[in-house]
């Protein structure tokens, strides 16, 4: 049985002064008109600004020198992470190479896979998705039908990823595919393939949503050739990798900030002389928000430890996302505001488009009902 312990984390001195580094880079570059702080930043793609998070150091921070990187601490990365959030950056461009996908390679990849891909992430150059979700199969990463079958040299990749957000302007994608028949152990006999998009015998088509947006895609293999230097870790052993790279996408700020731009500007909306309902709500969201920060700082010390702190990040998501989903919920109910569709920068646009996007909030990434069957397992309940 699991128990939970988010111990307590002090963040370094070096930490605090890189948040007032990057507090100032962000102001430096609202002021110059580089960009608008955005209602979901880590979904909004801005080459450019990924390129200057690269010439800074804030991409990569963790890896190796000898890859690009920065030899920076897991909470100080963790500090760039949740200022650029707060600051409604643009950081959707590099976000999932630099939240996992280089993660992974640093640990899984092959040399030259380090060597040629990771320097390009850390500068801001080289962008990634996510291979896992497949049609008719939810959240259930063990019915990948997905198929890679050996021949000279490498893999032959066939099958459908679906959901695979910002595929259309990636590099790379990390696919998840099975390379032995299915066994009574239904997460085995799986491996994740490093994809060059690139390359011909993939081919990325776009799933718009509800209001026209294009953020999802749909990515078809035929036959598509991965050399064996561009598999990750051993094959077979993909369920452990994708477990293990989930922690880092679970537990992040990004799993509690989507909706911080809202929070703050509700704030403001309300006024300093709030009414008894208004203080209470405002009151609940900031205790609710200072203990999602300390969850999520605990984790990120564990992962700073080279621990794989997989049920806690499941937790943090959890409850995180249900805290997202709830602040555009609340609001609305509490500022007379007729909420807009539309990339205005008023709180009408921002109240609308926050509530037209808030249900995807506890879907991706992991819906609720697989993370709390994975809590309720980690506690012994099932």
């Amino acid at each position: 049985m699991h128990e939970f312990r988010f111990e307590p984390v002090r963040l370094p001195a070096a930490a605090e002064a890189l948040r007032g580094e990057v507090r100032a880079f962000i102001a430096a570059e609202v002021a110059q008109g580089a960009f608008t702080p955005s209602r979901n930043s880590w979904s909004s793609f801005d080459p450019d600004f990924s390129r200057k998070c690269g010439e800074r150091g804030y991409i990569g921070m963790r890896w190796p020198k000898q890859y690009g990187g920065h030899d920076r601490s897991a909470l100080e990365r963790y500090v760039v992470t949740e200022e650029m959030l707060a600051g409604g950056a643009p950081v959707g461009a590099h976000w999932i190479a630099d939240r996992q996908s280089g993660q992974q390679i640093l640990r899984y990849g092959s040399d030259r896979a380090k060597r040629t891909i990771l320097p390009k992430i850390a500068a801001g150059a080289c962008f990634f998705s996510i291979g896992m979700s497949e049609p008719d199969s939810g959240s259930d990463l063990a019915a990948v039908r997905t198929r890679a079958a050996r021949v000279e040299g490498g893999w032959n990749i066939s099958g459908t990823k679906v959901w695979t957000s910002g595929a259309h302007q990636a590099n790379y994608l990390i696919a998840l595919a099975r390379t032995s028949a299915k066994e009574e152990d239904r997460h085995a006999g799986m491996t994740q393939f490093i994809v060059d998009l690139s390359h011909p015998g993939v081919s990325v088509r776009p799933i718009y949503n509800l209001y026209g947006g294009h953020d999802f895609n749909e990515v078809v293999f035929d036959e598509f050739f991965v050399a064996d230097d561009m598999v990750m870790g051993e094959a077979g052993t993909g369920w452990k990798l994708v477990t293990g790279e989930l922690a880092f996408e679970r537990s992040g700020p990004d799993r509690f900030l989507s909706t911080y731009q809202l929070l703050v500007e509700s704030i403001r909306m309300i006024g300093p002389d709030p009414d008894e309902r208004c203080a209470n709500e405002i009151g609940r969201f900031v205790a609710h928000l200072a203990t999602l920060r300390r969850m999520s700082v605990s984790v990120a010390g564990m992962l700073e430890r080279g621990a794989q702190p997989i049920v806690e990040a499941a937790l943090v998501k959890d409850v995180g996302t249900a805290f997202e989903r709830e602040i555009p919920e609340t609001f609305r109910h509490l500022i007379p505001t007729e909420p807009t569709l539309g990339e205005g920068a008023g709180y009408a646009e921002l109240l609308g488009m926050t509530i037209l996007r808030a249900p995807g909030f506890t879907i991706r990434g992991g819906t609720r009902e697989i993370l709390r069957g994975m809590i309720a397992r980690g506690l012994g309940l099932r």
